[in-house]
């Protein structure tokens, strides 16, 4: 597996940097999250520091852009990284695309297969492999003079992820991407008996072997070895499961493990603004499933258990927080890196 850390809202200068470490440190790449800043410029000055890394969105908002744009913005940087770079794109919910973005937000399984099939037609075009000509229900793209197409270039097989939690978007990914980018709340459970089962279905529509689609999957991993030295960011942990879990969509995260309810009670102290009874909500036994709790020796050996097989890529949720806090930890999480790599 590939251990990656999770980052966002960095400037360019603070990319590079805290690449140069990550590369120097044994991580494998770099995922850069879009919420206040887009990753582009970032991902570019983090490239150029560290030649060694690979980069990915995770992840870049779909539709308030351009088919066009995302494949041109993917083709460029696949071109200067050498092929280090994978484009991760998501639909985010329809308040944000609506209101933020000002942009069509209809229903988000098909709007994403149309989009996913546009960003295809114009990386198969500008790869000479054919015109372009995308027709579908949100976008039509037929025009690509030869004067106004990117540069052809050595590392043209651009990967192409989606983020998924329900069965419309898995079974979409397991059809037509590269890979799926899961929730950073999810269980074994969960992994297992709904996403695995819904991306294979997919791919079998599609003739594809399941096996060839990429988990890239965000960890909330919380070493420590004390109690006390866990807690900062266990709690971390518990208010990011909370506020994730208090979306209705999710609420199946938590009732297939026994804890029926969960979501409409974290919903009523969402809407008190009781944040902190919102994280007194995961209990220890939740965290069992939706974090992996560890001392520093051995949470490399925990993550290879609960994701070997099953995960392409481990991405450290937490990890960005922990190092701002304690630079000096960085050269333990190198360790981990180093050893899930190699296992």
């Amino acid at each position: 597996m590939d251990f990656d850390m999770m980052v966002g809202g960095l400037t360019w200068k603070d990319s590079a940097a805290l690449a140069g470490r990550l590369q120097e440190a044994g991580f494998s790449g770099m995922l850069f999250t879009e919420t206040g800043t887009t990753p582009w410029m970032s991902i570019a000055a983090a490239a150029m520091a560290a030649p060694k890394l690979e980069f990915s969105t995770g992840i870049a908002v779909a539709f308030p852009r351009s088919p066009m744009i995302s494949a041109q913005i993917a083709w460029e940087l696949a071109a200067n990284t050498g092929g280090r770079f994978r484009l991760g794109l998501g639909s985010q919910v329809k308040g944000h695309v609506v209101r933020r973005y000002s942009s069509t937000f209809d229903k988000p399984a098909p709007q994403m297969r149309d989009y996913v099939g546009a960003v295809q037609a114009c990386l198969r075009a500008f790869r000479g492999e054919e015109k372009l000509h995308h027709e579908g229900p949100y976008y039509n793209l037929s025009y690509l003079p030869a004067q106004w197409a990117p540069m052809r270039h050595d590392y043209e097989d651009v990967k192409l992820d989606i983020s998924a939690v329900g069965p419309h978007m898995c079974r979409l990914a397991g059809e037509l991407c590269d890979g799926i980018h899961v929730h950073p709340m999810h269980s074994m459970h969960y992994i297992a008996n709904r996403l695995q089962p819904a991306v294979a279905e997919g791919a079998a529509k599609a003739g594809r072997d399941a096996a060839e689609i990429d988990l890239i999957v965000p960890v909330f991993a919380v070493p420590g070895d004390s109690p006390e030295a866990r807690e900062k960011l266990l709690q971390r942990a518990r208010t990011q499961i909370a506020f994730y879990g208090s979306t209705p969509n999710y609420a199946f995260q938590f009732d297939d493990l026994g804890f029926a309810g969960t979501t409409a009670r974290l919903g009523e102290l969402m809407k008190a603004g009781d944040m902190a009874g919102m994280a007194e909500t995961i209990s220890e036994e939740m965290l069992e499933h939706f974090a992996v709790i560890a001392t520093w020796d051995d949470l490399a050996d925990k993550l290879r258990d609960r994701y070997h097989g099953v995960a392409s890529r481990l991405v450290m949720y937490l990890t960005a927080d922990d190092i701002r806090r304690a630079p000096e930890n960085l050269a333990r999480w190198g360790e981990i890196a180093q050893a899930v790599r190699a296992a």
